[in-house]
């Protein structure tokens, strides 16, 4: 699958190119300057005025009313008058790079100081949090890039059917850097943002605590709170505590222990992936990206549910805390948009980092 994500990116950057070299300069316009770019991944229906998926309340909310049509994008760009610019990358690794892609090769933006804001949902570990938690990234690890071997094949002394390439048995040792395979995003800007958001208030349900009381560990038991944790991305939706287990060692393995797995996405490994193919070409700076994941769900079933059954009840409408889910996207991922824009004088050419 990730072969077929690069070769993408290949044919994105040959068209982009050519598009670059017949955009403003040969119409004497300038790239509009963005300050911010809100990426989501899916809406559920129109952009405004149903039921909301990822981008709704941003467009809404931040008044996203140009529109710029990006045809090779799963969408269009959206921006508002302050610099914000919105997009809905589509799910899955490889919508998500190709959009990424499309847009940071337009001709029209000027990317260069712009922050990136990764603000969507997912499955949260209950050992590293909540439902309608938000959950700050430290890292992106790409979940589909392996061999696989079905597990009622595998050595008896496996733990898994996941093999890293170019390895002969599970997290074998040294691990093989691999461009796509892990992100550390800038670690001084992940601590100021969630400091910046840390009290923001959070939307819960009074229902969802019974549904947090069926897992083990006070981690799931808590109210939401904004925290830091790293992010597994794969285009499989993996659920069950098993698989559960192995993300978090495979985090473990992919970050040299630098890690701890908190929370899963379909998208971002592609999205970083491109933004940092991007970076090379001086459109991007990959010290200003910031990936935000909310719980709208658990990555697994309770003890006293059949996996079967709780996994194929978890589709998006359906998702117990989808709703607080997608308002703390908003609401912790505006906090961080609307103090960039408000103190862009010194945020446009020093990035912020925790005091």
């Amino acid at each position: 699958m990730h072969l077929f994500r690069r070769s993408t990116l290949a044919l994105a950057l040959l068209c982009g190119m050519r598009a670059v070299a017949q955009g403003p300069s040969a119409t004497g316009q300038r790239p509009i300057p963005v300050k911010a770019v809100v990426v989501t991944m899916f809406e559920i229906g129109k952009d405004t005025g149903d039921a909301p998926g990822e981008f709704q309340y941003w467009v809404e909310r931040e008044h996203l009313n140009h529109r710029y049509a990006l045809p090779a994008a799963y969408h269009d760009a959206l921006m508002n008058d302050d610099g914000v610019l919105g997009i809905v990358t589509g799910m899955g690794t490889l919508r998500a790079s190709s959009t990424i892609m499309a847009l940071g090769l337009d001709p029209r933006f000027d990317l260069s100081h712009a922050y990136w804001i990764v603000a969507g949902i997912g499955g949260i570990d209950p050992q590293a949090g909540t439902l309608g938690s938000a959950v700050w990234s430290d890292w992106i690890v790409d979940g589909d890039y392996a061999y696989e071997f079905d597990a009622r094949e595998i050595p008896k002394d496996w733990s898994t059917g996941y093999v890293p390439l170019r390895k002969k048995t599970p997290y074998e040792e040294p691990r093989t850097d691999d461009n796509g395979m892990a992100f550390q995003l800038n670690s001084k800007l992940v601590d100021w943002a969630v400091r910046q958001t840390e009290h923001t208030p959070l939307m819960d349900l009074p229902g969802l605590q019974e549904r947090r009381l069926q897992f083990a560990g006070d981690a799931a038991h808590t109210a939401p709170r904004v925290q830091r944790g790293t992010a597994m991305s794969s285009s499989t939706y993996y659920h069950g505590r098993k698989l559960s287990e192995w993300a978090r060692a495979w985090v473990r393995y992919q970050t040299g222990g630098k890690g701890t797995y908190a929370i899963s996405g379909m998208e971002d490994s592609g999205t970083l992936y491109s933004l940092s193919q991007l970076a090379k070409t001086g459109r991007v700076d990959m010290n200003r990206v910031l990936v935000l994941r909310t719980a709208s769900n658990f990555d697994q079933q309770p003890a006293s549910e059949p996996l079967a059954d709780e996994a194929f009840s978890s589709k998006i409408a359906s998702y117990s805390a989808l709703q607080p889910s997608l308002e703390n996207a908003f609401r912790v991922g505006d906090a961080v948009v609307h103090e960039l824009v408000q103190g862009w004088p010194k945020y446009r050419d020093t990035v912020p980092a925790a005091q």
